[in-house]
C-alpha cells in the first residue's frame, strides 16, 4: 500500500488479528455507546472497517467530526465479537490509539445520506456529485465503464487495430445535429467547431493507408436529452476498416462485443455469432421500429383490409396493427393505464379487445368486430384468454412497436428479461421525403455507399426507378432495443459521391466546399472501407442494468445541458469577448 496505510478498508481479515495497522478513509458513520466507547465505520474506495474506539481522549476527538471526514487511523486488529458475514471485513475490528484528522467535513448537515444518494433529488445529487460518486453503489457504475472501456481497447488492439486520436478542434460540418462552436481568437469572425463525430478524420485516416483504426471517441452534439442520450458530449468505441465491407465489421462487432456483455453485464448471457439480421422494412412491419428488443416475443400484424368497411370511424379505412398477446392476465384497469402510457409516448391512442375462456370477442371493441371472427383468426391468434391491442391511423406503426415494448414487459411470460439480446438492422433507404421541404432528402448518414453504386443512382436520375426505392449499405446495431451504433460500408468514390448529393439538388461545388478534405482524398485513390462506432455510454448503461444513461456517467449534465456542479454554461467577462471579437446581443 500507499505510505500513508498499511491496509485498504476492504482487506483486513480474521488472520490478521494481533497486526499494527493504519487506515485511512471517510468517517461514515459514529455511533456512541455510553461515555467511553464508540463504533466507528471508516469507508474508502474499496470497502469499509469497524473502528472500536475505547480510548476517552480519542472518544472526544472523533465526537468533534462530523460525519465524511477524512482521517488516518492507527492501531490493532482484533476479532469481532459481533461478525458482520455481509461484508468481507465482518470478523474483524480495529482498536486505534491514534487518530489523525486529514481533511474535516466542516458541515454538520449533508445534502443526503451518502449511502442513499440515488433517492435523493436529481437536482442535488448532480450538484453535489463529488459527494454522490461517494456512494459504493453509484462508483461501482463508474468502475464497470472503466473495466468495459479497457476490456474494449484490449479487444481491439487485439483484432489488429491501432488507436488513433483525432482532433477535437475541427472545421463545422453538416451532420444532422447542432454544432459546438468555438471562436477563434487569432482569425476574427471564425470557429472552430468540436467534432459531432470523428466521420471525416477516420476515413481519412484509411485513405492515408492506415488498415484498421479504432479510438474510444469523445463526440460533442448541441441536442436534447433523453434517458439514453446524453447532452452535450458522448463516447463512442469509433472504429474502421480499409479493403472491408459489411460483413468483415459485423465480424469483429460480433466477436468483441458478446465476451465484454456476458463478462461485465447484469445478465450473463449474450447473443452469439451471427446476430440475427432483419432488414429496416421487415423491423417496421414486424416490430413497430427499427430498434426491436428481440428479449420481447410479441409481432405486430397488418389487419387493415378487415377493416375497410367498420362502424368504428377511427378504425375505418386506415392501417391497422394487431397484437395478439397470449395467457394474458392483465386486468382491464392495467390494460387501460397501459394503453394510456403507450398514447403519452407515440403521440395517438390505442385499442383492445379479449378472447374469453370460452373464445369469443369480449371488451374494448369486441363490439365492433361482430361477423369478422373467422377472417381475424386468420391473422393473429384467438385462443382463449389471448389480449389483442391494436393501432390504428397513419402512426399505427409507431404505436404498435410502442405496445410491444410496454405490454411485452407487463405480461407474464412474454419477455426474457436475463440476456442480452442483439440484432442488425440493415438495408436502410438512402434517400426519404423530407417533413419541412417535402423534397428528398438523405435518409441517414449521406456518406454511406448506395447499394448498386454509380449504376443505381443513374437509373434515378433517369426516371427508370423511384429513389425512395434506393437501399444505403448502412447498418444500425441493436441491444435489447437500445440502439448502440449506426455504421456503414462509405462512399469513398467521389463520383458516385457527386451523384448522391446531386439527387438531393447539391452539386460538385458543394460537396467540394462542405467535405473539401475528403473529397479530394478520394481523389488520390481510396481503398474501400467501412465501419461503425457503438456507443460506450449505451453500452454500459446496458451492462449496468440502468435506466438513465446519467447513471454511468462520472460528471453529467441535467436535461437542459447545464452542469449545476460548476456553473457551466456561465457568462465570461468583457474582457474575454473583446479578445475574440465577439459581441453578445441575446434577443429577448
Amino acid at each position: 500500500m500507499t505510505q500513508m496505510r498499511t491496509h485498504n478498508l476492504n482487506e483486513l481479515r480474521l488472520s490478521d488479528a494481533g497486526k499494527r495497522v493504519r487506515l485511512v478513509g471517510w468517517m461514515e458513520n459514529v455511533r456512541e455507546v455510553g461515555q467511553s466507547l464508540a463504533f466507528v465505520i471508516l469507508r474508502d474506495f474499496f470497502g469499509t472497517t469497524q473502528l472500536v474506539v475505547e480510548d476517552e481522549k480519542l472518544l472526544g476527538q472523533i465526537l468533534e467530526l462530523n460525519k465524511e471526514s477524512t482521517i488516518a487511523v492507527e492501531g490493532v486488529v482484533r476479532e469481532r465479537s459481533n461478525k458482520n458475514p455481509k461484508i468481507p471485513t465482518g470478523e474483524i475490528e480495529v482498536v486505534p490509539d491514534r487518530i489523525e484528522v486529514l481533511g474535516r467535513c466542516r458541515y454538520n448537515q449533508l445534502p443526503f445520506e451518502i449511502n442513499r444518494s440515488r433517492e435523493a433529488d436529481e437536482i442535488q445529487r448532480l450538484k453535489y456529485r463529488y459527494l454522490d460518486l461517494r456512494n459504493p453503489d453509484v462508483k461501482q457504475n463508474i468502475v464497470l465503464r472503466c473495466n468495459v472501456v479497457s476490456a474494449l481497447r484490449t479487444a481491439m488492439i487485439n483484432e489488429g487495430f491501432l488507436e488513433i486520436t483525432t482532433p477535437i478542434l475541427t472545421a463545422s460540418s453538416p451532420e444532422g445535429a447542432r454544432d459546438y462552436l468555438v471562436p477563434a481568437r487569432k482569425h476574427p469572425g471564425k470557429f472552430y467547431a468540436l467534432p459531432q463525430a470523428p466521420q471525416q478524420f477516420k476515413q481519412l485516416l484509411m485513405a492515408s493507408g492506415f488498415d484498421r483504426y479504432f479510438q474510444i471517441a469523445p463526440c460533442f452534439r448541441d441536442e436534447d436529452a433523453r434517458g439514453d442520450r446524453s447532452p452535450g458530449e458522448f463516447y463512442q468505441l469509433d472504429m474502421e476498416m480499409s479493403f472491408a465491407g459489411k460483413e468483415d465489421v459485423f465480424g469483429v462487432i460480433e466477436k468483441v462485443l458478446p465476451p465484454v456483455f456476458a463478462k461485465y453485464g447484469k445478465y450473463s448471457t449474450a447473443s452469439e455469432a451471427p446476430f440475427r439480421r432483419i432488414s429496416y422494412t421487415d423491423a417496421l412491419s414486424t416490430y413497430g421500429s427499427d430498434k426491436p428488443d428481440l428479449r420481447i416475443d410479441l409481432t405486430c400484424k397488418d389487419i387493415s383490409l378487415l377493416f375497410a368497411e367498420c362502424e368504428m370511424e377511427a378504425l375505418k379505412g386506415q392501417t391497422v396493427k394487431a397484437i395478439d398477446i397470449s395467457s394474458c392476465a392483465l386486468t382491464r384497469k392495467q390494460i387501460e393505464k397501459l394503453l394510456t402510457d403507450c398514447e403519452v409516448q407515440a403521440g395517438v391512442k390505442g385499442y383492445w379487445f379479449k378472447v374469453d375462456a370460452e373464445g369469443k370477442l369480449a371488451g374494448g371493441i369486441a363490439k365492433f368486430l361482430a361477423g369478422k371472427e373467422e377472417e381475424l383468426g386468420q391473422k393473429i391468434s384467438l385462443a382463449p384468454d389471448t389480449l389483442v391491442v391494436v393501432a390504428a391511423g397513419p402512426q399505427a406503426t409507431k404505436l404498435a412497436g410502442v405496445m410491444i415494448k410496454f405490454f411485452g414487459a407487463a405480461c407474464e411470460g412474454h419477455m426474457d428479461r436475463e440476456k442480452y439480446e442483439f440484432c442488425w438492422i440493415i438495408d436502410f433507404p438512402m434517400y426519404e421525403i423530407g417533413e419541412e421541404s417535402g423534397e428528398l432528402e438523405f435518409c441517414h448518414n449521406p456518406f454511406s455507399m448506395p447499394i448498386g453504386g454509380l449504376e443505381t443512382l443513374e437509373k434515378a436520375e433517369k426516371g427508370e426507378i423511384d429513389p425512395l426505392t434506393i437501399l444505403a449499405d448502412q447498418y444500425d446495431l441493436v441491444c435489447n432495443g437500445v440502439e448502440l451504433s449506426s455504421g456503414a460500408v462509405r462512399n469513398h468514390d467521389p463520383e458516385i459521391m457527386i451523384k448522391a448529393f446531386e439527387m438531393v439538388r447539391l452539386g460538385e461545388d458543394d460537396v467540394k466546399s462542405k467535405f473539401p478534405a475528403m473529397y479530394n482524398a478520394f481523389c488520390y485513390g481510396a481503398p474501400p472501407h467501412a465501419g461503425i462506432a457503438p456507443g460506450v455510454d449505451r453500452m454500459v448503461m446496458l451492462l449496468a442494468g440502468e435506466d438513465s444513461i446519467r447513471e454511468v456517467i462520472p460528471f453529467p449534465m441535467n436535461k437542459n445541458a447545464q452542469d449545476v456542479m460548476m456553473g457551466a454554461p456561465s457568462e465570461v467577462t468583457q474582457k474575454q469577448l473583446d479578445e475574440l471579437n465577439i459581441k453578445v446581443d441575446i434577443k429577448q
